[in-house]
């Protein structure tokens, strides 16, 4: 696959349509050449952000975040459009990348927040930054985000071996269940405090229940 950016300096030119021609005639011709080579053109322009979105095309993006001095990208799409971003293999977003010559990074736009889920920024202690940094190209930026990826996908999109994907959902596994084990820790730890305070309160009865007896017993 690949991705051509062009220019037309005569205002009157539809650049793209010139390449791709009329019923894709040209592009076809082109791609039958290169042995059925997908090949996508889009319109090549200075507005960055712009450029970044039409190299990512099929996908739709919400908002892109831009930092220049280190030649990033953060790319911010809809749940049901990270795939589309970053394409087959992760093919999509690489092109994109090497077209408009920065780093891209895919972000779910998500408007509420899981309370429960961590970002994987704070697992940098157990998780080298390469790893974090190259889960997060296909959209994984939080423990959740990769639990609920499949494994063979983080192996082929996010381009990491099969023994460092499995050390990696060990990890995250291993953060929810200590969360889950403190969880029934303090609901336990309720009941039995409940379990107290009903036996006093028994108490309390059984004591009250002597006096009226021995009051009985005075009479």
């Amino acid at each position: 696959r690949a991705k051509v950016a062009v220019e037309a300096y005569d205002d009157r030119i539809d650049p793209v349509g010139a390449c791709v021609g009329m019923k894709g005639f040209r592009i076809h011709g082109i791609v039958r050449e290169l042995r059925n080579e997908n090949i996508d053109v889009i319109n090549f322009t200075n507005n960055t952000s712009l450029y970044i979105q039409r190299a990512l095309s099929p996908a739709r993006i919400n908002s892109i975040t831009i930092k220049e001095e280190e030649s990033r990208a953060e790319v911010f799409l809809n749940p049901e459009e990270v795939s589309l971003a970053i394409g087959k293999g992760g093919a999509n977003i690489k092109l994109a990348s090497m077209l408009t010559g920065y780093n891209i990074e895919v972000f779910r736009d998500i408007d509420e927040v899981d309370e429960e889920d961590i970002y994987l920024d704070e697992f940098r202690d157990e998780i080298d930054g390469w790893v974090i940094d190259q889960l997060k190209k296909i959209g994984c930026s939080t423990a959740k985000n990769v639990l609920q990826t499949s494994r063979e996908r983080l192996i082929k999109e996010a381009d990491l071996e099969e023994s460092t994907v499995d050390e990696i959902l060990t990890i995250l596994r291993f953060e929810f269940e200590d969360e889950d084990e403190e969880t029934e820790v303090v609901e336990n730890a309720e009941n039995v405090d409940g379990i107290e305070d009903n036996d006093d309160i028994d108490d309390i009865e059984k004591t009250e229940d002597f006096d009226v007896v021995e009051e009985n017993d005075d009479k």
